[in-house]
């Protein structure tokens, strides 16, 4: 079942990746909503022109693998 998981969310990586135009350097990011730790939604519209937004990925946090 993992295998599967892994499949699909590579799949929608590259179709995603395949959509998006290439960010440049000192390109405004676009839009987008995820979800936080704390089980509620963010969008990047909502903290714009208001303060910095850092972004982290830990691909092997509070897995098992």
């Amino acid at each position: 079942m993992r295998f599967y998981q892994r499949l699909l969310a590579a799949w929608l990586i590259a179709a995603a990746s395949a959509n998006a135009a290439e960010l440049q350097v000192g390109d405004p990011a676009p839009d987008f909503r995820l979800a936080g730790s704390d089980g509620h939604y963010y969008s990047l519209t909502d903290f714009r022109d208001k303060q910095f937004v850092v972004i982290a990925f830990f691909p092997k946090a509070f897995t098992g693998g």
